[in-house]
């Protein structure tokens, strides 16, 4: 099962969660419950965090798991981006970041995601 991992990038550290090429409800659930317990355990505004989502599978089921723990999340974050969305899944995104009023910006990149996480660091210090 994977884990969500603190990774550094321009001596910033970012929170990440990687759903990459993820099929099942069983995996999905793994990874935001672990997520769940760091980022809601953290202050309000605090967590910076990356999400891979290339190649996920998604259906209904984990449309609306997703949905809930974005919108969950909501509090603890000061900033997101994802990587990785694009076709059907992009469709699927911009609804759930409408319906739980997050701003979670996306790239066509992990690299690029990781340039505007730290360059918008460095600007809020």
């Amino acid at each position: 099962m994977r884990t969500p991992v603190f990774i550094k990038h321009k001596g910033e550290s970012i929170y990440f969660m990687d759903f990459e090429g993820l099929k099942t409800l069983e995996d999905f659930k793994y990874l935001i419950d672990a997520s769940i317990k760091h980022i809601r355990s953290q202050p309000p505004k605090s967590v910076v965090a990356l999400t891979s989502m290339e190649g996920m599978h998604f259906n209904k089921d984990i449309r609306n798991m997703i949905a809930d723990f974005i919108g969950g999340n909501k509090e603890y974050m000061k900033i997101s981006a994802i990587y990785g969305v694009n076709g059907l899944l992009r469709v699927v995104y911009n609804g759930v970041t409408r319906l739980t009023g997050r701003d979670v910006r996306a790239f066509d990149s992990k690299e690029k995601a990781l340039e505007w996480l730290t360059s918008r660091q460095t600007a809020e210090v």
